[in-house]
């Protein structure tokens, strides 16, 4: 029951979508479900990867930790993501650390069977490179904001992004945990949804955000 889950699951996968039958079978026949707990850890950095891991359910985040413990959220993961790609393929360490934000369950695929099933299909190892450059270009992305955007203008975005993306709008997406995503503080979010809110560009309802006003807002994420 769970191989067949999973395997239904992997074509709704952009990067599985063009596989092979037998290959979606194969991965599923070697996957591992695991259950996390809210702030169980996945994975560390550094350690040996486990291989390649597919979340079911809950939500995930990647993070860095700095010499003194301050934590940078890189991305925030939701049912049907796949994360830790690249230490999936060439076999290094694990690049990031991982926990659980929510209750969360996860497949993982060794290693090896992913490789496996690359070099047996082309049109799978095509798929997963355009997934990894389009990462990428989000990582660039991200770069770009931190290093050339203030905190107001990087918030903005992030909103922006929330109404494309289900998993940013998820409940447990914190303010703390927005704030560790766009290095910064709480109390910085706090001033700029502020801002924000006198721009028009949004309302609080109880503890939920609403934008008012798009085009405000993109002017104020400098798009």
């Amino acid at each position: 029951m769970l191989e067949s889950s999973l395997r239904d699951r992997l074509r709704h996968i952009a990067v599985f979508e063009g596989a092979a039958g037998e290959q979606l079978d194969a991965l599923a026949g070697r996957a591992v479900l695991r259950r996390f707990l809210p702030g169980e850890i996945i994975f560390t950095e550094g350690e040996p990867s486990a291989g390649l891991w597919i979340l079911g359910s809950g939500r995930v985040k990647a993070y860095k930790l700095s010499p003194d413990g301050d934590e940078y959220v890189l991305r925030i993961f939701g049912p049907g993501d796949t994360f830790n790609d690249l230490a999936a393929l060439d076999g290094a360490p694990n690049a990031v650390s991982t926990s659980a934000i929510t209750s969360a369950t996860a497949w993982v695929i060794p290693a090896a069977d992913f490789a496996a099933a690359l070099e047996a299909d082309h049109s799978l190892a095509l798929a997963v490179i355009r997934g990894l450059v389009g990462r990428q270009r989000r990582l660039v992305a991200q770069v770009e904001d931190l290093a050339l955007r203030p905190v107001t203008a990087r918030l903005a975005r992030f909103l922006l992004e929330q109404v494309k993306d289900p998993t940013l709008a998820h409940p447990s997406v914190t303010r703390a945990l927005i704030a560790s995503h766009l290095a910064t503080t709480s109390e910085s979010i706090s001033r700029s949804l502020r801002v924000l809110e006198r721009a028009g560009a949004i309302r609080f309802d109880r503890h939920r955000i609403v934008i008012t006003d798009v085009a405000a807002l993109r002017e104020e994420a400098q798009i």
